[in-house]
């Protein structure tokens, strides 16, 4: 044994001995790490050959052979199907694409469906989905006033074809990290750089130094939690507690985005707009002429009292900011001058508007004028006027989008800060990326003609092949999409605090595997989709439940509840009318409905924070187009637990409330669907009830009903008809009927209202709600 006064040469020449015995003796690999450069693993041997059809199945399979346990039978087709189109669309398939694959036994059947469901626009809009969960997508910035952000449904439809296009995921990281930088003249990838510009934002913040260290800081959190599934935010106010990050660390890492600002009013390129735009343009166009003069005399008023009222606004700063504010221009530092940027985004005629009224009408206020009384009752009956022209002003979209950029080469310095306070700043700190990940000190940056080269430098970092953290991050939530649970089951967090990965093997084979073809995401969802631990029944088995009850080793098929938007979606699409258009300004369907009269949601102060789309096909447009706002969550799918966009949204939550099947079974929207579902299947199956059970259960389930829940059905209808003739009874027939018949010459309106109410209660089912 050795002294406690061993010098350190000792120690080192000890350990050396110690490590070549170990070697020599052929002692275990040290434990697995996320933090371990990845390797190729080799797939297993395993003795039930047949059963692997990609190598992901040899890793499976080798666990379950150890356990002395043998996988599920398959699924039957129908159900595969089912699963695949949710799983990868978020839709339901159609019966005829259900009985395209049962029937087609040819020997790549599989492999064809996989092709069509990757090559769908359907795939695009259900990645992206998932994706703007961590980018904690919204269009609005939060906070009190939560103002409308008519540009992000631009990065929204980026992401969607991003992954429609297969984008190679290194690429995907690097456009939405410095786009701006790497592609400066592809509008494309400025427009990716929104995903940084997601943050929540308090426009009305005072102190516009510590507005940048926040946005800096949601930046960094960002960046760590969504590639790098690193809780690094801990590090901001001390040392992390489980992982090796400092909090030296942590502002190195944020150094990197200390030169960033945001231009949320770049213009379209010429050449590149949209219908949508086009017809935003023409819109806003009629909109300008029919109030140009009205405008023009605002315009004048203001102009009266507007460098008081934005000399009030700017002494209402804190000290540090009125410091760079009243400073000349050619005094600023590059941290006065990202202050001034700020300032100026975020001023709005509104405030010399408001200090206009207080100046004419408040004489307790130092800067009463009582000439200004006249010039505000007079600006104030133009506002009235103005508002008259609301109905022919555009309700939607924009001509402009929101991008990255750097205001000058010269960055203003990050510090280490005292408890994460930025009131206390310490030491000055260089970019660097934490020796966790595999850093080696200060990395080399490249300015560009136009920035730093910091975001850049971070970009390719991220998305180097050599990377130990972002393949086996994003593998591993690709892996839990399909699977309910990841490999690391806290997708979030790949540090000590989290969870050990049930297969390692797996998981580096994924990732290693993901960065050799490419970064494609579509050819990882490939190969699960056609693996047969993914065509497993998910019919539970007690051999398993004893042996592994959380189901980690995958013996079956992890069943699951449909995320809130594909409960809707899928609702809208059996009902048939859920339409299929891709991308554009984010829409505002109904929150309620009573009759033809469309209900509005108003916030406590009666202000209106839900306008509800005018085009009755945006009330039908795919949950993801439905306007994201942070202070009002649309009710149909608040209670089926939908993202928080306040913040990196990594695994949605599965509750189970009395809620859920309230808000499907008294909604009088989702009714109205119920009513076009109960047409749908008329027309489709005719008068008879046999058909017309079974259609149902084809365009819910994707399966035939046996003959015990047809029975029922039948048994349910006949009993409806008799409360339904009850209720009609008085002479008053307020029943709902089918919506959307073609055939209306044998209508029966007893029978049809209670076959609206079997479509309802069918459609509200467990079966409905889950994937199996």
């Amino acid at each position: 044994m050795l002294g406690v006064l061993a010098g350190p040469a000792v120690l080192a020449q000890t350990q050396a001995v110690v490590d070549a015995a170990r070697s020599a003796q052929g002692a275990a690999p040290k434990a697995w790490s996320a933090y371990q450069p990845v390797q190729a693993p080799q797939a297993p041997e395993v003795r039930q050959k047949a059963w692997v059809r990609t190598p992901i199945d040899a890793f499976v399979l080798s666990q379950l052979e150890a356990k002395g346990l043998k996988p599920s039978k398959e699924a039957d087709r129908a159900t595969f199907i089912r699963r695949a189109t949710l799983d990868a669309w978020g839709l339901l398939p159609t019966p005829e694409e259900v009985k395209t694959f049962v029937a087609d036994k040819s020997p790549t059947a599989y492999e064809k469906l996989a092709d069509r469901l990757l090559a769908s626009p359907h795939y695009g809009e259900r990645q992206a989905r998932r994706w703007l969960d961590l980018a904690r997508y919204a269009d609005s910035t939060g906070f009190q006033n939560d103002n409308t952000r008519p540009n992000n449904w631009r990065y929204r439809d980026y992401v969607i074809k991003a992954f429609n296009q297969d984008r190679p995921f290194s690429r995907f990281i690097q456009e939405q990290v410095a786009g701006d930088e790497l592609w400066p003249e592809s509008q494309d990838a400025r427009i990716a750089t929104g995903f940084l510009a997601g943050y929540p934002d308090n426009r009305n913040s005072r102190d516009l130094v510590q507005r940048k260290y926040q946005i800096e800081t949601d930046m960094t959190d960002l960046v760590g939690e969504t590639f790098l599934a690193a809780t690094v935010g801990c590090a901001r106010c001390h040392n992390h507690k489980s992982d090796k990050v400092s909090q030296k660390e942590y502002f190195q890492l944020q150094a990197f985005l200390a030169n960033t600002a945001f231009n949320e009013q770049t213009p379209l390129a010429k050449g590149t707009e949209t219908e949508w735009d086009k017809a935003y343009e023409q819109q806003q166009a009629a909109y300008q002429e029919a109030t140009k003069d009205i405008r023009a005399k605002q315009k004048a008023i203001l102009d009266t009292v507007r460098e008081a009222g934005r000399k009030y606004y700017n002494e209402r700063y804190l000290t540090d900011s009125r410091e760079a504010i009243f400073k000349p221009e050619a005094q600023w530092t590059p941290l006065d001058r990202w202050v001034n940027w700020r300032k100026q985004a975020v001023a709005t005629d509104n405030e010399i508007a408001s200090y206009l009224e207080d100046s004419g009408t408040k004489p307790s206020v130092v800067y009463y004028n009582p000439d200004n009384a006249e010039k505000w009752k007079t600006y104030k009956a133009l506002r009235e006027e103005l508002k008259q022209f609301d109905k022919i002003k555009p309700a939607k979209g924009s001509s402009q989008f929101t991008a990255a950029l750097e205001l000058t080469k010269e960055v203003p310095p990050t510090h280490v800060r005292f408890g994460g306070i930025h009131e206390r700043p310490l030491e000055a700190v260089q970019p660097a990326i934490p020796a966790l990940w595999g850093g080696k000190g200060e990395v080399a940056i490249t300015p560009t003609a136009s920035s730093s080269g910091r975001r850049t430098a971070l970009a390719n970092w991220l998305s180097s092949d050599s990377n130990p953290l972002t393949a086996r991050v994003y593998a591993n939530r690709v892996w839990a999409q399909y699977f309910d649970k990841g490999i690391i089951s806290t997708v979030q967090d790949f540090g000590r605090a989290g969870t050990k990965p049930t297969n390692p093997e797996l998981l580096d084979y994924l990732a290693t595997n993901f960065v050799k073809n490419g970064w494609s995401v579509k050819k990882l969802h490939r190969e699960i989709l056609l693996s047969s631990v993914y065509r497993q029944s998910s019919d539970e088995r007690l051999d398993v439940v004893k042996a592994d009850p959380e189901n980690k080793l995958l013996a079956f098929y992890p069943r699951k509840r449909l995320e809130a938007e594909v409960i809707r979606d899928s609702l809208l699409y059996a009902s048939g009318l859920l339409s299929d258009k891709v991308g554009g300004p984010s829409v505002f369907p109904p929150v309620v409905k009573t009759g033809d009269v469309v209900g509005k949601a108003e916030d406590f102060q009666g202000n209106r924070v839900w306008a509800v789309s005018t085009d009755k096909e945006d009330w039908n447009r795919r949950s993801l187009y439905i306007f994201t706002r942070r202070s009002f969550s649309y009710p149909i799918t608040q209670n089926f637990d939908p993202a928080n966009p306040n913040q990196p949204h990594h695994k949605r939550d599965v509750t189970t409330t009395a809620l859920q099947a309230l808000t499907l079974f008294n909604s009088e929207v989702v009714f109205d669907w119920s009513q076009a579902l109960a047409g749908r299947v008329i027309n489709e199956a005719g008068g008879d009830e046999t058909a017309q059970i079974n259609r149902l259960y084809q365009i819910l389930y994707s399966r035939e009903p046996n003959q015990t829940e047809r029975l029922a059905l039948k048994s349910f209808l006949a009993e409806q008809k008799i409360v339904v003739q009850h209720k009609a009874a008085n002479g008053k027939f307020e029943v709902a009927v089918p919506s959307g018949l073609k055939d209306t010459t044998k209508f029966d309106p007893v029978k049809s209202a209670a076959f609206v109410d079997l479509v309802h209660t069918v459609a509200n089912s467990n079966e409905f709600a889950y994937r199996f």
